[in-house]
């Protein structure tokens, strides 16, 4: 999760084949105040927009393709969704995070952690 300025706020890590959405349900309980969160197709769940809108935060997430309904989102708004790919791709300039020397999960995201707050936050 990013503010804003594609600043990494919180981070979770799961297992290589679960879904995006299912890792963002454990994101749910610390969301930062926001007017709207912005996501790729692979958050596109009833449940999650449910739980965001009971949050007060207005999603703007396309729908899958297999939708029989299509949902709307602001297009425009969408496009800044960019700053996180951004992110991941500085992080990535991180030799040791972008090859994962680090086969343990808790000493990998420590080694995100510590270079998400070098590049972002000092």
């Amino acid at each position: 999760m990013t503010d804003a300025n594609g600043r990494p706020i919180s981070l979770f890590m799961t297992a290589g084949q679960v879904s995006d959405y299912t890792g963002a349900a454990a994101l749910l309980d610390s969301l930062p105040r926001a007017q709207w969160l912005l996501g790729d197709r692979g958050y596109d769940a009833d449940w999650f927009r449910d739980a965001l809108q009971a949050e007060g935060i207005k999603p703007c997430i396309p729908g899958r393709k297999s939708r029989t309904e299509p949902i709307r989102y602001d297009k425009r708004r969408y496009k800044r969704r960019n700053r996180i790919e951004i992110m991941f791709g500085r992080l990535k300039d991180w030799r040791r995070v972008a090859t994962r020397y680090d086969r343990c999960p808790t000493v990998f995201l420590s080694a995100i952690a510590l270079a998400a707050t070098v590049l972002f936050w000092l």
